[in-house]
């Protein structure tokens, strides 16, 4: 492998890796509004965003390890995001659907690049667009519980 596949390679990795760490305040930010509401609708929130994004989450942490594996690179393990500072309800969950997005846009912006296609790895373009089809989800979700916590 040439260096230059290899540092490709990497910032991909590293691009991978930004998606992830903004995935995890994501759900840091749910976790806080659901521990912040009743137990409706701490199970709408639940069922709505917090499943959808933990499954973005581990399809991304499984995309990231598995192409470091397949191409000898260093892995890593993603922790917790801290969590968020109590603002509000609304404002957590509006601010776990900014930040998601700002996953998917982090993906889209590397798809676009054709980096996925041109390290020919089809497990990784499949991994990519499989979280983007998780989080292209969560701002529908989203509208119906935040005009809800609106009232």
């Amino acid at each position: 492998m040439t260096y230059a596949s290899a540092e490709a390679r990497q910032e991909l990795l590293s691009e991978v890796a930004l998606a992830i760490e903004e995935l995890s305040r994501s759900i840091a930010a749910v976790g806080e509004a659901y521990d912040a509401v009743d137990e409706r609708m701490a199970d709408r929130l639940e069922e709505e965003l917090f499943r959808p994004l933990q499954g973005a989450y581990a399809a991304a942490t499984r995309t990231y390890a598995g192409f470091a594996a397949r191409h000898e690179l260093p892995g890593r393990r993603f922790a917790p995001a801290p969590a968020p500072a109590p603002h509000g309800v609304r404002s957590l969950v509006e601010d776990a659907v900014d930040t998601a997005v700002h996953a998917d846009q982090i993906l889209t912006d590397l798809q676009d690049s054709l980096a996925p296609v041109e390290v020919g790895d089809p497990e990784l373009r499949q991994g990519l667009a499989d979280v983007r089809r998780r989080l292209g989800e969560i701002p529908a979700r989203a509208d119906g519980l935040i005009r809800v916590l609106g009232r």
